[in-house]
């Protein structure tokens, strides 16, 4: 398959910007409901609480992680950019695998962990170890999975490492 022509370029850019707004976005906002909402008055405002969260996972960070993925496979086979060919592209790729894969197996199972168990014990949920270890580790490896999206955004934009290293 041929290159995409500029304006073909553009329409991907945008697309990838769009989905990148997402998942930097939802991020952003999980890790301000981990850092800021209190667990609520009752059972019922928690468990809320829980599903708000899974919510922005489920609909927001997916799909712009996704997105990201997709429109990033696209623009490296379809423009000159390519997959290796600049090494600040090649450590993106890294990074936006490791995070997709990261969200998925640890992140994901810690936030879907936490309805049911606010759902079923209210309140109490606070003082199960298995709800406690979801949230402390939640708070502690999504920020660091936040960081790791600020880099690859500061990255993206920062072009660093220009090409990669001829052989």
């Amino acid at each position: 398959m041929g290159k995409l022509n500029a304006r073909g370029q553009r329409v991907l850019k945008i697309l990838h910007l769009i989905t990148a707004g997402l998942w930097v976005g939802g991020a952003v906002a999980l890790n301000l409901m981990n850092a800021s909402l209190g667990p609520g008055q009752s059972g019922a405002e928690l468990f809320g609480y829980d599903m708000a969260r899974k919510f922005v996972d489920d609909f927001i960070i997916i799909p712009g992680a996704m997105g990201c993925l997709l429109t990033g496979l696209f623009i490296s086979w379809l423009t000159p950019w390519g997959f290796f060919k600049h090494s600040w592209v090649t450590v993106k790729w890294i990074l936006t695998v490791t995070c997709i894969l990261f969200g998925t197996f640890i992140l994901g199972p810690m936030i879907n962990g936490q309805p049911p168990i606010s759902e079923a014990l209210g309140l109490e949920a606070l003082a199960d170890p298995v709800y406690q270890a979801n949230r402390n580790n939640n708070q502690l490896l999504g920020g660091l999975q936040l960081l790791a999206i600020f880099f690859m955004v500061a990255i993206s934009t920062l072009k660093p490492w220009k090409k990669a290293a001829k052989k």
